[in-house]
C-alpha cells in the first residue's frame, strides 16, 4: 500500500490514462508489454465512470479505479479533498482544493496535460474542461484517434517538454493515449474492423513507444511514481452491446498498475 503523504513533494508523479482499453485485453497482452508490466501484471478494477469525460472528472477528483474486490481494507484513496467529513486513512494525502492537479500544483509541481482523444482537443468548451485543470496542456491534431502513430508523437512531444524541465522542479504529468480507443483496426494489416484483436495490437504499439518516455523519466534525478490505468473499456458486440458509455462488464472492468521508476 503507497502512503502518499511520503510522495507527494519527493517523487515526480506520472498518471497514463490507456483510453478505452479493456481488463481482458490487457491481460492477454501482459507478456508482451514489457514496459508496461516490467514489474508485475494488472491489477483488476472498476471505472468510476463508462465514458472519458466522466472518468477523467472523477480521476482528477482524486476518485481513481476501486479495486475489483468487496475487502473494504483494499480499498484506500491516493488522494482525497480536505474537508469532506469522510473518514480517510493515513496514507492518503490530503489537497485543499477542488481537484488533484491543482492541489499538487499547490505543493510545487509543475502540472502537464498531453491529452489524446476528444475531451482534451479544446476545440470547444466542453473540450476545455479536462486541460483547463492544467497549468499547460497540449493537443495536437497528431495525438488524436486518427492518427496511427498518435502515441509516439505523444511521447515525442513530451520528451521536449521534458528536456526544458528543471532536475529540481516537481513534475505531475498526465497523459491520455489515444490510440487504443476505436478506430483501432489500422494496427493489424489489411484489417477494416475494430475488435479485441485490433485493440490488442494497439496495446503492444502503446507500449514499446511508451518505453521511450520511462527511459526518458528514470534519468530525472527526481524518482517517480507511475500510476497507469484504463478508463473504461469497450463493447465489441458481446451480448449485443456496440460501444461504450453503457453498463456491461466489458466497460466497467479496467486494467491498473501502480510502480516506480
Amino acid at each position: 500500500m503507497l502512503n502518499m503523504n511520503d510522495i507527494v513533494g519527493s517523487h515526480d508523479i506520472v498518471m497514463i490514462t490507456l483510453d478505452t482499453l479493456r481488463y481482458d485485453v490487457a491481460v492477454l497482452e501482459q507478456d508482451n508489454c514489457p514496459h508496461l508490466c516490467e514489474s508485475g501484471g494488472w491489477e483488476k478494477r472498476h471505472t468510476p465512470g463508462s465514458f472519458t469525460y466522466a472518468a477523467h472528472h472523477a480521476f482528477f477528483g482524486g476518485f481513481l479505479p476501486t479495486p475489483a474486490n468487496t475487502d473494504k481494507a483494499s480499498h484506500v484513496r491516493l488522494f482525497h479533498g480536505k474537508h469532506s467529513g469522510l473518514r480517510t486513512h493515513p496514507n492518503t494525502w490530503l489537497f485543499d482544493a477542488p481537484d488533484i492537479v491543482s492541489g499538487l500544483a499547490q505543493e510545487g509541481y509543475r502540472t502537464i496535460c498531453i491529452g489524446g482523444v476528444i475531451f482534451f482537443t479544446k476545440k470547444n468548451k466542453l473540450s476545455r474542461v479536462l486541460p483547463g485543470y492544467f497549468q499547460q496542456s497540449y493537443w495536437r491534431m497528431n495525438f488524436g484517434v486518427t492518427n496511427p502513430n498518435s502515441t509516439a508523437n505523444q511521447v515525442d512531444h513530451a520528451l521536449k517538454l521534458l528536456d526544458g524541465i528543471s532536475e529540481q522542479e516537481k513534475l505531475f504529468l498526465f497523459m491520455n493515449v489515444s490510440a487504443i480507443h476505436g478506430p483501432n483496426h489500422y494496427y493489424i494489416p489489411n484489417n477494416r474492423r475494430d475488435s479485441v484483436e485490433s485493440q490488442r495490437a494497439a496495446l503492444r504499439y502503446v507500449d514499446g513507444e511508451l518505453g521511450r518516455l520511462f527511459a526518458s523519466l528514470r534519468e530525472r534525478e527526481r524518482p517517480v511514481l507511475c500510476l497507469v490505468f484504463s478508463d473504461h473499456g469497450t463493447a465489441y458486440g458481446e451480448d449485443g452491446y456496440e460501444g461504450h458509455r453503457l453498463a456491461h462488464e466489458v466497460v466497467w472492468n479496467v486494467p491498473y498498475r501502480e510502480f516506480f521508476l
